[in-house]
């Protein structure tokens, strides 16, 4: 153990571990504490092994649209190799190799519940650490429980559960039609299992634009996935004979099924840290942080617990720019005007910037552009999988600039990319209409939205 840490880390997420890392090597004597796994999230019941089995459901749509395209295909769904490979990505769900490669840069590594004692002090299991540098509060996230009469009396799944699983129910109920609820949903279902969604929100991805959040809703339909929009879960209560779980719902329904998964978001939890030693609300929602990641002196936050955006890239920018401020190097200030989000369902959903209601809501004239991906070239070339949702353009009409833009469509998070670039560096509406885009591609379909824009 280092006698006295120059920087103590709480939390060992991927944000948590981007400045843990960097500040080691360059040569800081770093104490990283994680009670959980070392990488968070993401690598564990995150990104990595939820688009894996995306991946694994979107193999199985794909056979089923030969015939529209090449003849006949069949396929025998099975979770089994799906499983098996979420395993061995996250190696049984052991974090020894991040460990060791936390190690690797220089730093030392302490699992255990990690407390705020004081100013640029911490206590693990009654151990107490002055760092001579700072703290760095990356303790992410969990996922919410909404408050539904009921839910303490079934043994409901979050994403963890359902990530773990190796075997399928064969009905599931699903609280949250944001991207967590939409991908596992939609994943499960095409593995066999029956899904019914509910979501409070009038359309689905209430935090994306509607067209999309309608388009996808289509898709579900589709699908054969059931999607009830504007209503909320009044009560849980377990199924009599066989532990499934009844749902009544704000509209006088029900549903029903043998598994309840909640998918209503995330929170962060100040309280348990022991904050307000640091001199911050422990009631708050949020860290609040500067444009250097500070939250006060000889204090930063980094991740999900800043309130920034709950995203694998979020937290690793803003670790980034931690880190660069603890070793007092030359930096750019943090910058959210262009964060990209990607839903990976089947069709994709991406976004970046402002929603046109957030736009109209700041106070910006806005105009639109938007243009269907089906009659892009591309979109009629591909067929099935590009049927539906659109490219979404928001720009400030005063300033000739995009605020934001959405897409919807086989690899719009790739898409999304350029988007997220002229929204950065504030690229006229004018310039990225002389561009030349390559034909025929999804991304070529931007344009048609664009010149709606005028």
């Amino acid at each position: 153990m280092v006698e006295q840490p120059e920087l103590v880390v709480i939390g060992m997420g991927v944000g948590g571990e981007e400045v843990a890392g960097r500040a080691a090597e360059a040569g800081m004597r770093v104490l990283g504490i994680e009670r959980k796994l070392v990488g968070g999230e993401c690598p564990y019941w995150g990104c990595i092994p939820s688009k894996m089995m995306v991946r694994a459901a979107n193999a199985l749509a794909e056979t089923g649209r030969v015939a529209r395209l090449a003849g006949r295909a069949t396929a025998e769904p099975s979770w089994a190799p799906v499983a098996a490979r979420v395993r061995e990505a996250t190696s049984n769900w052991d974090d020894q190799i991040a460990v060791e490669r936390f190690e690797g840069k220089g730093g030392t590594f302490l699992r255990g519940q990690a407390r705020i004692a004081g100013p640029r002090a911490v206590e693990v299991d009654g151990e107490r650490f002055e760092a001579t540098r700072g703290i760095v509060i990356a303790t992410g996230g969990e996922p919410s429980r909404p408050p539904v009469d009921g839910l303490d009396e079934v043994a409901f799944w979050t994403n963890r559960d359902a990530i773990e699983a190796t075997d399928l129910p064969r009905s599931l109920v699903v609280l949250g039609a944001g991207p967590i609820g939409l991908e596992l949903a939609q994943a499960f279902h095409r593995f066999g299992t029956e899904v019914i969604m509910v979501e409070v929100s009038g359309h689905a991805l209430p935090a994306d634009e509607p067209e999309n959040g309608e388009a996808i809703a289509e898709v579900l339909r589709e699908e054969g996935i059931a999607l009830h929009t504007g209503v909320s879960a009044k009560s849980v209560r377990p199924r009599p004979g066989d532990g499934g779980v009844v749902v009544e719902l704000s509209d006088g329904t029900r549903a029903e099924g043998e598994r309840l998964l909640v998918a209503t978001g995330r929170h962060s939890d100040l309280s348990s840290l022991g904050v307000d030693a640091a001199g911050l609300d422990p009631g708050a929602r949020a860290v609040e942080v500067d444009e250097h990641l500070r939250a006060g002196p000889g204090l930063w936050s980094v991740g999900d617990v800043t309130g920034k955006g709950a995203f694998t890239h979020m937290a690793v920018y803003q670790g980034r720019i931690a880190a660069a401020d603890v070793l007092g190097r030359d930096h750019q200030p943090a910058d959210y005007s262009a964060v990209p989000r990607v839903t990976f369902t089947d069709p994709e959903i991406a976004g970046v910037g402002l929603t046109e209601a957030m736009a109209r809501e700041a106070g910006h004239r806005v105009r639109t552009g938007v243009a269907t991906t089906a009659s892009s070239t591309r979109g009629w070339i591909h067929g099935p999988g590009a049927e539906h949702g659109v490219a979404k353009l928001v720009a400030d009409a005063d300033r000739g600039v995009l605020l934001g833009g959405s897409v919807m469509g086989p690899s719009a998070g790739e898409v999304i990319g350029l988007l997220v670039l002229a929204i950065r560096q504030r690229v006229p509406v004018a310039a990225l209409r002389e561009l030349i885009y390559p034909y025929p591609t999804f991304v070529r379909g931007l344009e048609d939205a664009l010149r709606q824009l005028g």
